[in-house]
């Protein structure tokens, strides 16, 4: 199985809506022969988020975190910097790169810039529309 982390923007978009590619790719990424995973990271970038910008939203974060985690594997975020992560310039980003590094995932699926300009091969990042493509 290959694993997919998946970032914060990606779960944002398919916890919003079960239309459109991002909500297609979680599901691609939670099932055979993928195995989806995140990390603590994500979850607080999430909340942090839907109580910023969705505060009206806050029990459809909840009901979508309660189902994803029965399929989501939650990996850890190592506190010890990796040499790939500086490749990454929004620091924020960087312990997410780094528990994927951490994990062996082979896939970092996001809309972010920050992971798809940072020229980091290992895991492979691509977007949404990208994996869908796979």
């Amino acid at each position: 199985m290959k694993k997919v982390l998946i970032d914060t923007n990606i779960l944002i978009s398919a916890a919003l809506s079960d239309k459109g590619t991002p909500y297609s790719a979680y599901m691609k990424a939670v099932t055979y022969p993928y195995s989806g995973v995140i990390c603590d990271q994500n979850i607080d970038e999430m909340r942090k988020v839907f109580n910023r910008k969705f505060p009206d939203r806050l029990k459809l974060f909840d009901s979508f975190l309660a189902i994803a985690l029965t399929t989501l594997k939650i990996i850890d975020t190592p506190t010890d910097e990796a040499e790939q992560e500086k490749s990454i310039r929004d620091t924020k980003d960087r312990p997410i790169m780094r528990a994927a590094i951490n994990a062996d995932v082979d896939i970092l699926l996001t809309g972010d810039k920050d992971f798809l300009e940072s020229g980091i091969e290992k895991p492979m990042i691509m977007t949404a529309a990208e994996f869908m493509e796979l």
